[in-house]
C-alpha cells in the first residue's frame, strides 16, 4: 500500500495519519495550540523550509483542521486558526507532549510547563475511560471491529 492510500483503510489511526501524520504537520499543530497564527511564525518556530510550511498549512486548511483568515488588506495578509476539528486534536498533542516529557527528558525536566486554567495547577495529559474515569491501561482494554465479518486492515 502506498502512503497516499492510507486514508482508505478501515482504521481510524490510518485515516487520521493521512491528515496529520508527518513531523512538520505535528509541529505546526503544536505551534497552533501555542497561539501561533502567521506563516512567518510557523516557519520560524517549526524550523521547516518555507515551502514545506506552505504545503502543510494548505493541507491542514483543506482538511478543515485550520482555517485561513484575512487580517490585513493592501497587501492581503492571512492568519491560520484552529477549527473545531483542529481543536479536537488538543488531547492528541498533549498526550504526545506527556510521552515526550517522560521518555525524552534531557535531564532538565519538561521544556514546557502546562497549567490548567480552571484549577490553576500544573498538569499533564492522562487518558481516562469515558465511562468510569479510571486511567486507561492498554493491558486492560480490548477493541473489536464493529463488523465481525470485515477485514480491519482491508483498503476500501
Amino acid at each position: 500500500m502506498r502512503w497516499n492510500e492510507i486514508d482508505r483503510q478501515t482504521c481510524s489511526v490510518a485515516r487520521a495519519l493521512s491528515e496529520i501524520g508527518d513531523r512538520w504537520t505535528l509541529l505546526i499543530l503544536r505551534d497552533a495550540f501555542m497561539r501561533t497564527r502567521r506563516f512567518d511564525e510557523f516557519a520560524e518556530r517549526s524550523g521547516a523550509a518555507r515551502n514545506v510550511v506552505a504545503d502543510r498549512l494548505e493541507k491542514l486548511v483543506e482538511a478543515d483542521i485550520l482555517e485561513r483568515r484575512r487580517y490585513q488588506t493592501k497587501p492581503d495578509r492571512h492568519e491560520y486558526r484552529l477549527t473545531d476539528k483542529g481543536l479536537d486534536l488538543y488531547p492528541v498533542i498533549m498526550t504526545l507532549i506527556a510521552w515526550g516529557d517522560r521518555w525524552h527528558d534531557d535531564g532538565g525536566g519538561p521544556p514546557m510547563r502546562h497549567k490548567h486554567g480552571a484549577c490553576g495547577k500544573r498538569m499533564h495529559a492522562v487518558a481516562t475511560c469515558s465511562a468510569c474515569g479510571d486511567e486507561l491501561d492498554p493491558r486492560e482494554t480490548t477493541a473489536t471491529p464493529r463488523d465481525a465479518n470485515h477485514d480491519y486492515w482491508k483498503v476500501t
